[in-house]
């Protein structure tokens, strides 16, 4: 018999202790930081490979040279937004640890309000200040999805001409990077539909996957303003949840303190009255 009320209180207290570890995870900051990972990686990622395929089709099909020297080109371009995307995924890693950081101890001060955690007006800044860049990062990410919207619309339609060739076939259609501010006006290179480097460049896999890799990359950059706004979601309800319980703890201070004044006024008064007696 006692020992089965030994088991019970042990899986009784196994089950509170799940129950409070559950509890205290920051949901919201958890589930946004996932998202925010998942997008920057896969931006990262599929950005770093489609830009490795684009130099693979200029090399290949439009014969574009890199230029000698430090002049800026296309292909000095392409490694600049390589060293962006590098700088992205270490910076946003760090700024996803942060606002899961912050979720935790916000999460912590709200739960254990009479505990160890204490609301402080720092803490209240740092809610604060986390919630403006995540604000201007929201901007920032709206911008890159802007901005890769546009070689996935250009690959869209050399990728429509592709798998229309028996459409095309009559018409004299030419793919003139000089459209698209790849190279200067003085240079001429083009492909067009009845040539041979348009059958190849066709048929090859780098066009075909190089596009899928852009639709990738700007799907990862649509999750990571998601999360941003989630982020966004998240960091005012921790403010206002912060901003609530720094006023109940004020509250209580003073609730304290008045009680402790009235408590050391009625000892006072109860020793004069005892010394009075005696």
């Amino acid at each position: 018999m006692e020992e089965n009320m030994d088991e019970s209180q042990s899986q009784k207290g196994c089950k509170e202790c799940c129950e409070r570890c559950v509890g205290s995870l920051p949901w919201a900051s958890l589930i946004a930081t996932i998202l925010l990972y998942m997008g920057v990686a896969l931006f990262c990622g599929c950005g770093h490979e489609a830009l490795s395929g684009t130099v693979t089709i200029l090399q290949n099909y439009f014969e574009v040279i890199r230029a000698p020297g430090e002049t800026l080109d296309v292909f000095t371009i392409i490694d600049i937004l390589k060293y962006i995307i590098y700088g992205l995924a270490a910076g946003f890693f760090v700024f996803g640890v942060l606002l899961l950081v912050e979720g935790f101890f916000t999460t912590g001060a709200i739960r254990d309000l009479y505990g160890e955690f204490k609301i402080t007006a720092c803490g209240r800044c740092l809610t604060a200040f986390l919630m403006l860049l995540a604000y201007l990062f929201f901007l920032v990410w709206l911008g890159v999805t802007a901005f890769t919207s546009l070689p996935v619309f250009m690959y869209f339609n050399v990728w429509s001409m592709c798998q229309n060739t028996s459409l095309v076939e009559g018409a004299n259609l030419c793919l003139d990077l000089r459209q698209f501010g790849v190279v200067t006006i003085s240079e001429e290179r083009k492909v067009c539909t009845g040539s041979e480097k348009f059958f190849k460049m066709c048929e090859s896999n780098e066009l075909d996957l190089t596009f899928h890799l852009f639709v990738c990359t700007l799907a990862g950059a649509g999750a990571a303003v998601i999360a941003m706004v989630h982020f966004l979601m998240a960091l005012a309800a921790n403010w206002g949840y912060l901003k609530d319980a720094s006023r109940i703890q004020k509250y209580e201070d003073i609730k304290s303190k008045e009680e402790q004044e009235l408590h050391d006024i009625h000892s006072t008064r109860s020793k004069e009255r005892l010394n009075a007696y005696t």
